[in-house]
């Protein structure tokens, strides 16, 4: 989910923790333990700091070490201890339990996204990803907005949190029944279907899909339970030759193959350079694919220049690519 979800997740657990005897003992105890949902929360996220670094680190590693089994663990432990520096009457133990409550929270929502996190780790490098819920789902976000707002009103933590995630329950059911809808849907209209992969948009009613079949990939979109399919491409195999050869060891391109599941690719030859583009099918937006991995090699095929990442438009990418359009 988005970093706003997780928030407002943070202090809804808080609340509910307020129930809990050993966190309203002491007002130390009460401050440390909201605070540690708060924290416990956001942690897994840590990750994005990665942004800084290069696109490729992020994209590799998101959702990744940081959301597996041992940070779990781990997470709240740093948490607790952190914050007994800043509150050293609090009770560690509901401080550190209501902590991990909190991570397990971001980890296990996290997993309902398209894109998932790697949470078997270390068992299995597998992403977890059921893809009904969107990043960002405006309904998840303002029930937990208008129950925070309640529970400061003054009505009681547990009728109003309760409350919220049974309503939310039943919205994830929904949503899951909603997904199913439009599988069957597409397996209706494509035949020889080899994988469907369904991402939800921030839209109630509207689904992005890539279909995988025996020799075509499909990308289609799903509006109230129509689908439409806005384009066919043959599925091509990636060629073993040397321009590809050489690209496919670009950190860019390599962070892009090991993310993206359903992709299509492109050989420009230019007068001095060589241009090769691997294209994600999954994120079609208003005619445009924004998420694209691009490695430029010179005719010695060296690698020149690359990127991997969101664009929305040709003149953006020649800007991070460092080139004056063709």
């Amino acid at each position: 989910m988005d970093t706003g979800t997780h928030v407002v997740m943070g202090l809804a657990l808080g609340g509910i923790a307020t129930l809990d005897p050993t966190v309203t003992v002491n007002s130390a105890t009460t401050t440390a333990v909201i605070f540690g949902t708060l924290i416990g929360s956001q942690a897994p996220d840590l990750d994005t700091i990665l942004k800084l670094s290069n696109n490729a680190h992020y994209i590799r590693n998101h959702r990744g070490i940081t959301h597996s089994l041992p940070a779990v663990l781990l997470w709240p432990l740093i948490i607790t201890g952190a914050l007994s520096l800043f509150f050293p009457e609090a009770n560690l133990f509901p401080l550190w339990l209501w902590t991990f409550i909190g991570v397990i929270l971001h980890v296990f929502v996290d997993i309902f996204n398209a894109y998932g996190t790697q949470a078997l780790r270390p068992f299995s490098n597998k992403w977890v990803a059921l893809g009904v819920i969107n990043t960002f789902d405006p309904f998840i976000f303002l029930v937990h907005i208008l129950g925070i707002i309640i529970w400061k009103l003054g009505v009681h933590p547990g009728v109003t949190f309760f409350t919220v995630y049974a309503v939310l329950i039943l919205y994830y059911i929904i949503r899951f029944r909603m997904r199913n809808k439009v599988e069957k849907a597409i397996r209706a209209k494509v035949d020889h279907i080899t994988d469907i992969i369904i991402s939800p948009t921030y839209r109630f009613n509207q689904w992005h899909i890539a279909v995988v079949t025996e020799g075509y990939f499909y990308v289609a979109r799903s509006v109230k339970n129509e689908i439409i399919i806005h384009e066919q491409f043959v599925k091509r195999p990636i060629p073993d030759t040397p321009v590809i050869n050489a690209a496919v060891k670009d950190k860019n391109l390599s962070a892009f193959l090991s993310f993206s599941p359903v992709y299509r690719w492109e050989i420009d030859d230019y007068d001095d350079y060589y241009e090769v583009r691997f294209i994600d099918l999954r994120y079609r937006s208003k005619g445009h694919y924004p998420f694209v991995a691009v490695v430029q090699l010179d005719q010695d095929l060296t690698i020149i220049n690359s990127y991997t990442g969101w664009i929305f438009s040709e003149e953006k990418l020649r800007k991070k690519l460092e080139l004056v359009p063709n």
